[in-house]
């Protein structure tokens, strides 16, 4: 098994030997055992809270690199005007403590993506928003209260680490772990 113990900087040139691709309830772990698409026995064996990102690169302790991909996996993805209504839209979704990744697609199109739930899903057409269920990679911001210094390898406005206290919820339904008057 081939042990992956240390990240790599993303703008390091590296010649990378396999690729791992997970879906993000795995990204999130520093410890797991994985089979590489290659067909290779990996365990991760790495520092806690720093989320793993799509392209995030990972040395074995025998020197060999293998990078991350996000897997494709059911997602709701919220198409919405850009301005008040895609900051209405993030704010209230937000503020139900879920994991949001936020884009933009080749027709110019602002999205919000999130793993399907129906709550979230009608208060996002209250809102204004055109659903599309579908799967798609899911690697959701990070947060405001990421680790300085550990920047997204392909986009500067992301970093790395994701809030600590949000870590515990990503298995559950926000249902049970946020029920507070707002």
């Amino acid at each position: 098994m081939l042990e992956l113990i240390k990240r790599i900087d993303g703008s390091t040139q590296a010649d990378v030997h396999d690729t791992l691709t997970l879906p993000y309830e795995l990204r999130i772990r520093g410890r797991l055992k994985a089979v590489t698409d290659s067909g290779l026995d990996v365990g991760l064996f790495l520092d806690r809270g720093p989320v793993l990102r799509h392209g995030d690169l990972l040395q074995a302790s025998s020197g060999e690199i293998v990078q991350v991909f996000a897997a494709d996996e059911p997602v709701t993805t919220a198409y919405v005007e850009g301005g008040l209504a895609l900051g209405r839209l993030g704010y209230h979704l937000g503020n139900r403590h879920v994991s949001l990744a936020l884009g933009r697609d080749e027709e110019g199109r602002y999205w919000v993506r999130f793993p399907p739930d129906h709550v979230l899903e009608e208060l996002a057409v209250l809102l204004g928003a055109t659903l599309s269920h579908h799967q798609a990679p899911f690697d959701p911001e990070s947060g405001a209260y990421a680790q300085a210094g550990r920047e997204h390898s392909h986009s500067h406005e992301h970093a790395h680490d994701h809030s600590h206290e949000h870590h515990h919820a990503h298995g559950h339904s926000h249902h049970d772990d946020h029920n507070h008057a707002h």
